[in-house]
């Protein structure tokens, strides 16, 4: 496993931006004057989704997606200079926070710097033309691994921008052979020894199709052993299933206390109820009070939480990656943003990233209760994520606490408490 992995950065907070879409010219500059706001929400760390040049050559779209790339080395120019990014950087880096870039390596667009200048870096299909091994990716072209040159190219590459920012979010990760990234982490190393490594890693569905096609795919148990963070993609399904009413809580619960045995004792996990590849949070959870709960539990989770720009304001449309299309940020609800800051400060001060972690589903109530236990402190969170009524069970003594998120009062009688519509977090 990435044994130096610091379980440090289960207690951050992680906001994804895609600069074309975050403010009104589309550019660095426009992030760059929002990074108060964004910090004050409660960020550690600003993920850009790709900032480089986007191809022309098939692209979707009226501008084309930032996921068929034209050139690793370079930034897109609609977002402005190098130097407009590294002033950027710089500023967000004064205000205590860090700064990753998203990694495209699966593929490029057709008309990429590389397909010029090295063709035999790519895949072909049996006809000879350029493609894909799997998926209908109709923007891009992959790249092949077997080529030892290649690993040279995307290496170099990863290191100098690991002189500029704090780490990477790796696009499908998994489907890029691991031996590279072990090797891409220990080169990078040699110019940013606090790298951080987050894997999109994908769902287990994914994973049985690429693999009856016959690809060769890591798991995240063997992403583990490169990244010090993987998506939460293993349980994404039954997540979606319980909002449908397809599976029940428990079994949804079940399988996030899986990952406490099966991945390495250090294990974070991304956490999030939205991102760019899939619905908004306010789409899927439209009543109010269960989007606050299901937020709550977010932050709650043992991993770093993820903000999708715009969720904070409650967006209920994903935004395009082919063309403009604004975040909107008039629905900001100053009630909602405060308790995002609330649930930041809780994480901060209250979550030991070593406490002993344990989730119980209560299916007749549609709650879950999770608690942190270190020496002979307790924290108990209880999310009512369906309008739920009932009591739920609470290992700890009977008596009154105060709920951190609005001080109410929480009576334990007979090591039971009553379910809330409102989230309730509380220690003991």
């Amino acid at each position: 496993m990435a044994r130096e992995t610091s379980i440090d950065l289960r207690s951050q907070v992680m906001y994804s931006v895609y600069v074309r879409n975050h403010g009104e010219n589309g550019t660095f500059k426009d992030v760059e004057n929002d990074l108060e706001r964004i910090k004050s929400l409660g960020t550690d760390i600003i993920w850009f989704m790709p900032i480089h040049p986007i191809g022309v050559k098939n692209k979707k779209g009226e501008l084309g997606c930032p996921y068929a790339i034209q050139d690793y080395r370079k930034v897109n120019p609609e977002y402005g200079t190098l130097e407009d990014f590294k002033r950027l950087v710089d500023k967000i880096h004064s205000m205590g926070m860090k700064c990753m870039i998203d990694v495209v390596y699966n593929h490029t667009s057709p008309d990429s710097v590389l397909v010029q200048t090295h063709p035999e870096y790519f895949y072909r299909k049996e006809n000879g033309e350029f493609g894909g091994k799997v998926g209908d990716w109709s923007d891009v072209i992959d790249l092949e691994y077997n080529n030892k040159d290649l690993w040279n190219y995307q290496i170099e590459t990863l290191k100098y921008w690991a002189g500029i920012v704090d780490g990477f979010r790796c696009d499908v990760a998994p489907m890029i052979p691991l031996d590279f990234w072990l090797e891409a982490r220990e080169a990078v190393k040699e110019v940013n020894l606090d790298c951080i490594w987050l894997a999109e890693s994908i769902d287990l569905g994914f994973i049985k199709y690429l693999r009856d096609k016959g690809a060769c795919v890591s798991t995240d148990s063997e992403m583990y052993q490169a990244f010090d963070i993987c998506y939460e993609y293993d349980v994404w399904a039954l997540f979606n299933k319980y909002l449908k009413g397809e599976c029940s809580l428990s079994k949804y619960v079940d399988m996030l206390k899986l990952q406490e045995v099966i991945y390495p004792s250090n294990y974070v996990k991304i956490r999030c109820l939205e991102n760019h590849d899939n619905p908004r949070a306010k789409h899927l959870i439209e009543d109010e009070d269960n989007l606050n709960n299901w937020t709550a539990f977010t932050y709650f989770q043992k991993g770093m939480t993820l903000i999708y720009a715009g969720e904070e304001a409650q967006n209920t449309k994903t935004p395009s990656l082919f063309d403009i299309d604004k975040v909107d940020w008039s629905g900001i609800k100053a009630e909602y943003v405060s308790l995002m800051q609330k649930l930041y400060s809780i994480k901060k001060e209250n979550i030991a990233p070593n406490a002993i972690y344990d989730l119980k589903a209560f299916d007749e109530c549609d709650t879950v209760v999770g608690t942190y236990k270190k020496d002979n402190s307790t924290l108990v969170g209880i999310f009512n994520l369906n309008k739920g009524k009932g009591q739920v069970s609470v290992d700890i003594e009977d008596g009154e606490y105060i709920n951190l998120l609005n001080n109410e009062h929480i009576v334990v009688t007979d090591k039971k408490v009553n379910v809330n519509v409102a989230p309730a977090i509380f220690k003991c």
